[in-house]
C-alpha cells in the first residue's frame, strides 16, 4: 500500500472512532441520564450500561443518584418566645426523577441553592412556633421530624427526594449571648448583695438579741449576789451579835485582836496609841475572869512609849 492509502486509512478510521463515540454514552452504577433530542427530553435510563444515540442531535445529562449533602449557611430565626438563635443544619437528599429535576432546578448546584431556601424557610415556620427551652430538651427530636416532613414534602415538586435534615448547632447570637451573660452576672451580684444585706440584718438582730440576753443576765446575776451578800451579811451580823451576847469581854478582845493584826501585819507599821485608847486597855490589866475577880495590874508600858503617844486616834506610821 503507498502512503497515500495507510494516512486515508487511518483518517477514515479515526473519523469512525469518533463517530461511534458520538453515538455512544455510557451510564454508570451510581448514575441515572435523560437523553436529550434537540433540547428536548425524549427518554430516562436507569439502568447502567453502554447506549447508542443519534450524533449532533442527542445529548445526554447524567445525574448522581447516591446522597448528595447539602450544608447551607448559618440563618438567624426568631423564635415563638421572640428570641433570636443561630441555626446551622445539615441535610442529605438523592435526584428521584431526573425528568422533573432537570425541568424544575436544571443541576444539582441550583438544586442546592433551591433546597438550602426551601430548609430556611420550613425552619423558620416551624421554629417560631415553639421556645428556646424546647430546643433544650427531648422534644427537639419531634421538632426536627416536623421540619423534615414538611421540607421532603415540599422538595417533591423538585424531583428530588430530601432524605433527612438535621439541627447541627442551634445557639444564640454572640451579641445575645454577651448581653444574656452580662445580665446573669449582674443578677447574681444582686443576689449576692442582698443576701449579704440580709445576713448582716441577721447579724445585727443576732448581736442585739445576745446583747439583751447578757443584759438581763448579768442584772438577774447582781441582783442575787447582792440579795445573797445582803442575806449573808444579815447572818453574819446575827452571828456576831449572838456571839457577842453571849461573852462579851471575850468579843471585844477578839476585836482588839483583829485590830491588831489588820494594823500591824501590813508594811511593819508603828503605832502610837494614848494610854487611855481602848486599844491599850488590855495592856494595861489583864483580861478580867468570869468570875468577876479583881483584875491584877499588868506590866505598865516603857516609859518613852507612854511619852511618845499621840492623841486618842491618831496614827503614825
Amino acid at each position: 500500500m503507498s502512503l497515500r492509502a495507510i494516512i486515508l486509512s487511518i483518517i477514515v478510521v479515526g473519523l469512525l472512532g469518533y463517530l461511534a463515540s458520538l453515538g455512544c454514552y455510557v451510564v454508570g452504577q451510581t448514575q441515572e441520564g435523560l437523553l436529550m433530542r434537540l433540547g428536548q427530553p425524549i427518554a430516562t435510563i436507569k439502568e447502567p450500561g453502554l447506549y447508542a444515540k443519534l450524533p449532533f442531535l442527542d445529548t445526554v445529562v447524567v445525574y448522581d443518584r447516591r446522597l448528595l449533602p447539602l450544608e447551607p449557611p448559618l440563618d438567624q430565626i426568631i423564635l415563638g418566645d421572640q428570641k433570636r438563635i443561630v441555626v446551622e443544619t445539615f441535610s442529605r437528599f438523592r435526584v428521584a426523577d431526573p425528568l422533573r429535576f432537570y425541568q424544575s432546578v436544571g443541576s444539582v448546584e441550583q438544586a442546592r441553592v433551591n433546597l438550602a431556601q426551601l430548609i430556611s424557610s420550613t425552619l423558620r415556620k416551624q421554629l417560631g412556633k415553639v421556645a428556646l427551652s424546647a430546643l433544650l430538651t427531648p422534644q427537639r427530636e419531634a421538632i426536627v421530624k416536623e421540619i423534615r416532613d414538611e421540607a421532603a414534602l415540599r422538595a417533591r415538586p423538585l424531583g428530588v427526594d430530601l432524605v433527612d435534615v438535621r439541627i447541627r448547632r442551634a445557639d444564640l447570637p454572640p451579641e445575645t449571648s454577651q448581653a444574656i451573660y452580662d445580665r446573669m452576672s449582674s443578677e447574681r451580684v444582686r443576689e449576692a448583695s442582698d443576701l449579704r444585706a440580709q445576713g448582716f440584718e441577721w447579724a445585727q438582730q443576732i448581736r442585739a438579741e445576745a446583747e439583751r440576753d447578757r443584759t438581763v443576765l448579768l442584772s438577774r446575776a447582781q441582783r442575787e449576789s447582792q440579795i445573797n451578800r445582803g442575806e449573808a451579811d444579815a447572818e453574819a451580823s446575827r452571828i456576831m451579835a449572838a456571839a457577842y451576847g453571849q461573852d462579851t469581854e471575850f468579843f471585844d478582845l477578839y476585836r482588839a485582836l483583829q485590830v491588831y493584826r489588820a494594823g500591824l501585819t501590813v508594811g511593819n507599821p508603828t503605832i502610837l496609841l494614848s494610854p487611855s485608847s481602848e486599844l491599850m486597855k488590855f495592856f494595861d490589866a489583864p483580861f478580867a475572869t468570869r468570875s468577876g475577880g479583881a483584875p491584877t495590874t499588868s506590866t505598865p508600858l516603857t516609859e518613852p512609849s507612854r511619852a511618845a503617844a499621840p492623841a486618842p486616834g491618831d496614827r503614825q506610821p
